[in-house]
């Protein structure tokens, strides 16, 4: 990242677009809950029915989009959509609505108001290192992002279906960016879609990295002084929506009915 690009966005010139509509905005969110999972379906991230990422609604409160299950995220449009509500009803949508889905995210979104989406894969490198029960160390300037700010659920009793088990998870999260499921995966939030998709990107591959560095030795710790200095300039909210913004502009590129409604 440029120094000029840290100052900006240190002095906020760099920001999530303003909408002047809740209509308009709602297409934006469903614009770009399609291209995380265009995204997440080209790095390997889904597992079979596994896998899922939310988005709050503007518009209707305690509702918000989400992934039918059983459909593979590379053919996921607008249309394929569900609007759920924190009863778990599909209010909009035709198709089968994951219960791990509803359970997790429906918890989070109510716990975290300032949460607008949240993102959870079974992904290779994230459930991998989820079987050491432990966080993430600050040993590069990427795996900073989460210095401070990423929790551990220390427990794993099967698919996450009990409504207890989501208030548990949510609570575990609390106010961090993203949570390590132990024995399970990862989970991001982010105050957009862009923003909570980043974050699972670079907390896999911060798994892979130490997961490769352990395997070769003993890597060395960045200091705590500079891995908070370094995460409040990599791990803020407008960095981690700014660091999606490339990855967004070759998926639309690559799949343009991604656009369509």
């Amino acid at each position: 990242m440029s120094n000029d690009i840290v100052m900006n966005i240190k002095e906020g010139s760099l920001v999530p677009p303003q909408f002047d509509s809740p209509e308009k905005e709602r297409d934006h969110r469903k614009i770009r809950l399609v291209a995380a999972f265009r995204v997440f379906s080209k790095f390997g991230f889904e597992e079979g029915l596994a896998g899922h990422i939310t988005v709050r609604d503007p518009i209707l409160e305690g509702h918000f989009w989400v992934n039918p299950m059983g459909m593979t995220f590379s053919h996921i449009r607008q249309q394929d959509l569900l609007l759920v509500n924190h009863q778990g009803e599909v209010v909009e949508g035709d198709g089968l609505l994951n219960g791990a889905a509803f359970t997790i995210h429906a918890h989070i979104h109510a716990a975290r108001p300032d949460v607008v989406a949240a993102a959870h894969c079974h992904s290779l490198y994230g459930k991998t290192w989820s079987t050491l029960g432990r966080e993430l160390d600050p040993i590069t300037q990427d795996a900073c992002a989460f210095y401070q700010d990423h929790a551990l659920y220390d427990d794993f009793t099967g698919v996450v279906l009990e409504m207890s088990e989501g208030e548990r998870l949510a609570s575990a999260l609390g106010d961090n960016k993203a949570s390590i499921l132990r024995n399970h995966g990862l989970i991001t939030v982010g105050g957009s879609v862009d923003e909570a998709a980043w974050w699972f990107i670079t907390m896999e591959r911060s798994c892979q990295a130490q997961l490769m560095a352990e395997a070769a030795g003993k890597p060395v710790l960045i200091e705590a002084e500079h891995a908070a200095k370094t995460k409040a300039v990599v791990g803020s909210a407008v960095a981690g929506w700014f660091s999606f913004q490339p990855i967004y502009q070759k998926i639309i590129s690559e799949q343009p009915d991604i656009l369509e409604k």
